[in-house]
């Protein structure tokens, strides 16, 4: 995986991805990855909106639960789908863009001993994210895509912009 800004991202090939993020930005962002994810077997993970079913009609896509924005019942939810995801799909990697549905899936990999990339946005420069902040403990590689956003998160790779 490599952003357009320098700088690469270094894992062992992954075979099996599991790709999480919520629609809209974050998974334009996820999509832009297109050139590192195309040739390995994956899994989406996101929300049934028009726009995501329609850019995701030729993948395998599991549809999480939303509003995700502080609602315990849906983090709950995409806690439960998150074990039986993982378990059904046993990705070598979970890579997310965020946001809250994120979280959940972390967490289960993180218990289940599965690697996780979180890539930071793009448009977040002087503050942290609340799914930032939930998900670098829990990140096996925290990536950001500008020099800006490294300091806000110890141990982050900055990779470069990707849009």
């Amino acid at each position: 995986m490599k952003g357009n800004g320098g700088g690469g991202l270094d894992l062992a090939p992954p075979r099996r991805l599991l790709l999480v993020g919520s629609s809209g930005g974050h998974l334009a962002q996820l999509l832009a990855l297109k050139p590192w994810w195309e040739t390995r077997d994956r899994t989406w993970v996101t929300f049934a909106t028009q726009d995501a079913k329609s850019r995701l009609r030729e993948e395998s896509v599991i549809w999480a639960h939303f509003p995700t924005t502080r609602n315990i019942p849906n983090l709950l939810r995409n806690l439960i789908l998150a074990i039986g995801v993982l378990r059904r799909t046993q990705p070598d990697v979970v890579v997310s863009t965020g946001a809250a549905v994120a979280f959940p899936f972390f967490l289960v990999a993180r218990a289940m001993g599965i690697r996780t990339v979180y890539l930071e946005v793009y448009d977040r420069l002087d503050t942290r994210t609340l799914t930032g902040r939930l998900c670098r403990p829990l990140s096996s590689l925290f990536c950001v895509q500008w020099e800006e956003q490294a300091s806000l998160y110890k141990g982050a790779r900055v990779i470069g912009t990707i849009l």
